[in-house]
């Protein structure tokens, strides 16, 4: 057997937006109203499933990004004083810390303190009429050098977790980009693939025995990244098959993020390990042959 290619269509629907972009404006027009200190210059924009059209029906958590880009962070932390003064380097004044602590109290203010609280990497504002809950990650502008020229750089975000104080770096906007790209490379085939696999993994987590975040939204996007464009196209099943094939017979090793500068899978918080895609990649080929 097989599954059907009716079915397969229909999880690679799209979910609703609309509430997702009121949401992220709700949040902007919340920011808008607070009375910045004058050298704060910093954007707000959308991360995640909703930004990058890969959300399915039943996503919820609408991400956002608060950026600092007043203030910026990078990998040339390590040189010195005078290495980075001729880089064109000089001390912030306003810090990724103090901006964190005045986006939370912007949001306070806006929404009541009983509608906010505080994650380990974000900060959560519960769901209202016409808005969908949210994480609102608050970072600062990250510069990846590629070579001591000041303008040789990736530009990418970092922040802090709260409760370790561990340093995240993230490229959401590559991510996005790079997501486009390879959309328009696999003719129109590479976002609803990524939803058709995302609610196929919710599928197994409601009808087997599946763990919760074995093979979480971002890491299977990034997963489904890797895989050559060859092998998209023609009608879900034939995707479904080539895709599934493809990666049993890759090496993991060598996967990237689908912002292309951070290796997919380790052992960081932040990446995916090879144990849990195998798991997954087990799971989808039983599901195709005993459905």
């Amino acid at each position: 057997m097989e599954i059907p290619e009716t079915q397969l269509e229909t999880w690679s629907h799209q979910g609703a937006v609309t509430t997702a972009k009121a949401t992220h404006e709700s949040i902007r027009k919340a920011l808008d109203s607070y009375e910045w200190p004058n050298s704060v210059n910093s954007e707000v924009y959308l991360q995640g499933s909703y930004k990058n059209d890969t959300n399915i029906r039943g996503d919820m958590d609408v991400d956002v990004v608060v950026q600092l880009n007043s203030s910026f962070y990078s990998n040339l932390c390590n040189l010195s004083e005078e290495q980075k003064r001729s880089l064109g380097f000089t001390p912030a004044s306003y810090e990724w810390s103090a901006f964190r602590s005045d986006v939370l109290k912007a949001l306070e203010d806006y929404y009541g303190s009983g509608t906010i609280s505080e994650g380990n990497k974000s900060i959560k504002i519960k769901a209202a009429a016409g808005r969908l809950p949210a994480d609102v990650v608050v970072c600062a502008q990250y510069r990846k050098y590629r070579s001591l020229n000041s303008h040789d750089y990736v530009k990418g975000m970092t922040f802090w977790t709260r409760n370790e104080y561990r340093q995240v770096i993230n490229y959401p906007k590559l991510h996005y980009e790079n997501g486009v790209i390879k959309h328009q490379n696999t003719n129109g085939w590479y976002k609803k693939t990524a939803r058709m696999f995302k609610n196929i993994r919710n599928y197994l987590e409601e009808n087997y025995y599946f763990p919760d975040n074995l093979a979480p939204s971002y890491f299977l996007e990034c997963f489904l990244y890797n895989v050559p464009n060859r092998n998209f196209g023609g009608n879900f099943g034939d995707t479904f098959c080539n895709v599934v094939t493809w990666l049993v017979g890759a090496k993991f090793d060598d996967f990237v993020c689908q912002n292309e500068q951070l290796p997919l899978f380790g052992n960081t918080p932040e990446q995916w390990s090879i144990g849990s895609a195998n798991e997954l990649m087990q799971k989808l080929i039983k599901l195709w042959n005993d459905w």
